[in-house]
C-alpha cells in the first residue's frame, strides 16, 4: 500500500529509541522523514484516506515514547530545517534545531532569542510547548506560524490564535502541526548577545545533567514553588527505578543511567508525584509528554 508514497523516506518498524532524547521508545510502524511540505501533505493525505493514525514527533526532546511504540505514521522533521532572516524577522522551519536558530539570530546581531540558546529540541516543538527559560518564552517573540491541520490543509496562525500560556499553546488541543514560524527580534550588539548566551549556557551546564539522556524538565513549575526543590526536600535525589533515576545534579530532571525503559520513567514519575504530595501537599503536574503504547510487564521481561 505504501507504494503510493514512493520516493519518500519511510522506514518500517523502526525503533524510536534511536531518535528520542531519553533513548527509550518502541518501534514506529512507519517512520517518515519528509523533505518538504509537499511530501508531508502526501503522507498526511494518504494516512487520512486510509484511516491510518499519524503524528509528528518534532525531534523528540521533551517527551517519552512508551516501550510498545506508536502505530501508524510517525513523522520526523529532520529535513524541514531551513532558517532565513529578513530584516529583524527570522523564519524557521519546524524541524530547525532551536539552539542553532538562536545562533543564526546572534550571527545577524538580533536580540530576543537568547533565552532559548540552551533549550534542546526543534522550533516546532518549542512553539507547541511554548518553551521557555530564564524569563523568556516563545510567546514573547512569536509572530505567526504556518500549520498543517489534521485534515491536511495548510493555514497561518497569529499569536492571538496560538493562545499561549505557561507551557501551553492552542495547537495542543486543535492538533494543528507547525510547519514553519516567524519571530520578531530587535537589533542588538553581537558581542553582548554572545556574552549573554555564554552566561546562560554556563548556568545550564552547572545546574543540569546534560551528560545523560533525559526528557528535560519533567514537571511544570508549581505556583509559588520550584519542582526540583520540592523533589529534593522529599529526599528523592538519586532515587532510581530500573535504569532511570532522579538526577543528583538537578532533582527536576530524570536521567537514563542504565538502559532504562519508558516504563521505568513512568513508574518513577508516578512515585515522585505521590511522594512529593505526601511530603509537601503540592501535587506536581507533568510537563513532559508521554505517548505511545505500553508493553505488559511479562512481555517486557521476555524481550
Amino acid at each position: 500500500m505504501i507504494s503510493e508514497l514512493e520516493g519518500i523516506d519511510i522506514r518500517f518498524d523502526e525503533p524510536l529509541k534511536k531518535y528520542t532524547y531519553t533513548k527509550v521508545g518502541g518501534p514506529a510502524d512507519y517512520l517518515v522523514f519528509p523533505r518538504n511540505r509537499y511530501e508531508l501533505k502526501r503522507v498526511v493525505s494518504y494516512a487520512n484516506a486510509h484511516d491510518i493514525p499519524w503524528l509528528v514527533l518534532g525531534n523528540a526532546s521533551n517527551l517519552i515514547v512508551r516501550d510498545g511504540g506508536i502505530r501508524g505514521f510517525v513523522i520526523l522533521f529532520d529535513n524541514l530545517n531551513s532558517v532565513t532572516v529578513n530584516g529583524y524577522t527570522i523564519e524557521a522551519e519546524a524541524g530547525a534545531n532551536l539552539i542553532e536558530t538562536t545562533k543564526v539570530a546572534k550571527f545577524h546581531s538580533l536580540t530576543g532569542f537568547e533565552f532559548a540558546c540552551g533549550i534542546p529540541g526543534s522550533v516546532g516543538g518549542a512553539i507547541f510547548m511554548n518553551a521557555g527559560a530564564y524569563g523568556g518564552e516563545m510567546a514573547h517573540i512569536f509572530l505567526s506560524a504556518k500549520v498543517l491541520t489534521p485534515e491536511g490543509e495548510i493555514k497561518t496562525l497569529s499569536a492571538r490564535d496560538m493562545a499561549f500560556g505557561y507551557r501551553h499553546s492552542a495547537i495542543q488541543e486543535t492538533g494543528d502541526i507547525v510547519i514553519s514560524a516567524k519571530f520578531a527580534l530587535k537589533p542588538g550588539n553581537y558581542d553582548q548577545i554572545g556574552q549573554e548566551m555564554d552566561r546562560l549556557n554556563h548556568l545550564r551546564r552547572l545546574k543540569q545533567p546534560l551528560e545523560y539522556p533525559s526528557c528535560g524538565s519533567v514537571f511544570k513549575r508549581p505556583l509559588g514553588h520550584f519542582a526540583g526543590q520540592l523533589i529534593m526536600e522529599s529526599h528523592l535525589k538519586g532515587y532510581r527505578i530500573g535504569g532511570v533515576e532522579v538526577s543528583q545534579k538537578h532533582a527536576g530532571f530524570m536521567i537514563n543511567v542504565a538502559d532504562g525503559t519508558a516504563a521505568d520513567y513512568e513508574k518513577l514519575i508516578a512515585h515522585v508525584i505521590t511522594t512529593v504530595e505526601a511530603h509537601s501537599g503540592v501535587r506536581l503536574e507533568r510537563e513532559v509528554r508521554i505517548i505511545g503504547e505500553k508493553v505488559e510487564e511479562s512481555v517486557m521481561e521476555d524481550l
